[in-house]
């Protein structure tokens, strides 16, 4: 190894080789140490970096051979000479043994550190190759949580799949009942649908059935793609197993159900689905909802927020007091934000409560109640409730009617922190809908302190992005700034085979307004939402165009993207 670079010394080599700015890499630092991540992993999860470019100057400048994981037969690699704990906290993958030779593959050098005890546990001595880490956390991912189970890595839904359920299995009979539920063709088929949009990253599962047909779809990067055509007999099998693993009353058939249910991955890493299904002309409509449930991601800097968006979020969480607001349509991940907010309040000295329509994550340590319109509980009576044991923050799922708006108002006026969101299109346009339900204008102006409007668009994919060559005149007809339209870095989708039509993932685009002394008089005086955006402009918040034009400006996203959502 080259003995000039010092292994410890990641800042010198990430910034001497140009992968990340100082600034930058020491924020990265700081917040990858708080979550006890690996600087490389946090910095390519959050696109502050590229996986290939952190590869290529790690094996220079280490002078460490670098490999494609793509490259190797994942079937043929020597897993079981090292431990899952091992290979997951060192980030080390066992890619080649010869007689007493173990290959490991890593994407940050530091973690050579723990060779040692990989060496003692293997009996191996160890040479180090070089990986890209998004490649590693993929590999890392597919074949060890899913080794732990009884799940293959390479699960994904094949025509067979579906005739298998079809053909009865004369030996089933003799299996008990714990046994055969877990090894008959349909359990087997719904564990693969799962686990294929596990991997391929879903949020959701549409399960539909027709007059002559059924299809199985996966939302990815909040776009629908049909993965399969089961045929209808299939289907109905598939909707019952989930209905069990649900808990819900397999029978009925004539009314909508919600459920949900764990399914373990590993010994440290679960995924939490919420089931709902639809009585249809042509029979039960099943949606899951996928629900990551590691706290790894409830973090700022995993939302896509810039400095001044992070700082002003911050600052309202600090609050003692005050109504945080968060806006959007329907899966634009408002829940995410507010989740992330009640992750970093979660402290020992608060009393934290929420109430939800249904609970989509569990949070440890906060009070967390559903909805249940049957028996009377809705959210203005939950919320009143929790008034009444003593809460430090109170979270409303979502403002939906007058007498909830006013509940949120009135304790954030009373010393609580509120939180919860609304339907609106922007940060202008929620206070006029509060206004609208009848919100008295000095009840706003003293009462709200932060309005978050946010819209999910699909991150251009890093392997495969082309650049877009755009007249400075052009971008600037487009919104760009002057400064923007000089130093941005457009670029447009692709496809390879490791994205969806050139994106992979999504990131936020925010609009946030701080409820500032001016703002404040021109609720009190009765101002319109044109006038208080004109004046939150004036102030420096963004609005949502401008903060997408941001994004595509550091080559995170595409014009064509901003276009189709904002």
């Amino acid at each position: 190894m080259n003995s000039k670079a010092n292994i410890h010394d990641k800042t010198h080599w990430l910034i001497r080789t140009g992968c990340i700015d100082k600034t930058s890499l020491e924020q990265a630092q700081v917040s990858a140490a708080n979550q006890n991540h690996n600087l490389v992993k946090y910095l390519v999860e959050n696109g502050q970096a590229d996986s290939y470019e952190i590869a290529s100057a790690a094996a220079s400048t280490f002078e460490l051979p670098l490999v494609d994981l793509d490259a190797f037969d994942l079937q043929a690699l020597p897993l079981t000479t090292v431990s899952d704990e091992l290979a997951r906290k060192h980030r080390a993958i066992p890619l080649h043994k010869q007689d007493n030779i173990l290959q490991l593959g890593i994407s940050d050098p530091a973690s050579q550190d723990g060779f040692s005890e990989i060496r003692f546990h293997s009996g191996c001595k160890t040479e180090p190759l070089i990986v890209e880490e998004a490649k590693l956390n993929q590999l890392l991912m597919d074949l060890l949580d899913t080794r732990t189970g009884n799940l293959s890595a390479g699960t994904s839904l094949q025509h067979d799949d579906f005739h298998e359920i079809l053909t009865p299995d004369p030996g089933n009979h003799l299996l008990r009942e714990h046994e055969q539920a877990r090894e008959t063709p349909v359990t087997r088929l719904v564990n693969k649908i799962l686990i294929d949009a596990i991997r391929k990253g879903a949020s959701d599962i549409h399960i539909e059935n027709f007059e002559h047909s059924s299809r199985i779809r996966y939302r990815l990067d909040g776009l629908l793609r049909e993965i399969a055509r089961p045929p209808s007999a299939v289907t109905e099998k598939i909707c019952a197993r989930l209905k069990v693993m649900a808990r819900l009353n397999i029978a009925e058939k004539r009314l909508p159900q919600d459920g949900r249910f764990k399914l373990s991955l590993s010994r440290t890493r679960s995924m939490d689905f919420r089931v709902n299904t639809l009585p249809t002309l042509w029979g039960e409509k099943t949606v899951l909802r996928l629900l990551d449930s590691g706290l790894d991601k409830l973090d700022l800097d995993h939302l896509g927020f810039n400095a001044d968006q992070k700082r002003l979020y911050q600052d309202a969480l600090e609050k003692q007091q005050g109504l945080i607001l968060v806006t959007g349509p329907t899966g634009s991940g408002k829940s995410m934000t507010l989740y992330t907010g009640l992750n970093l309040l979660n402290t020992q000295e608060r009393n934290i409560a929420s109430v939800e329509d249904p609970v989509e994550l569990h949070l440890e340590g906060i009070n967390q109640v559903p909805v249940n319109a049957a028996i009377g509980l809705d959210f203005a009576n939950a919320a009143r409730a929790f008034l009444r044991q003593d809460p430090d923050v109170l979270m409303v799922g979502e403002i939906r009617d007058p007498e909830t708006a006013m509940i949120a108002l009135k304790a954030a006026q009373t010393g609580h922190l509120v939180l919860s969101t609304l339907h609106t299109n922007s940060a202008p346009a929620t206070l006029a809908r509060l206004l609208d339900m009848g919100i008295a204008p000095y009840q706003l102006a003293t009462s709200l302190s932060l309005v978050i409007a946010q819209r999910l668009v699909r991150r251009l994919c890093h392997r495969c992005k082309k650049p877009l060559q755009l007249t400075t005149k052009d971008m600037i007809y487009m919104g760009f700034s002057e400064d923007q339209a000089a130093n941005a870095r457009l670029f447009g989708p692709v496809g390879c085979h490791q994205c969806q039509g050139g994106y992979q993932g999504r990131i936020g685009i925010y609009e946030i307004v701080a409820i500032t002394g001016y703002i404040s008089r021109v609720i009190m005086n009765g101002g319109n939402s044109i006038q208080i955006a004109e004046l939150a402009t004036k102030a420096g918040f963004n609005d949502l165009h401008s903060s997408a034009l941001e994004k595509a400006a550091q080559g995170q996203t595409s014009l064509a993207e901003i276009n189709r959502v904002i």
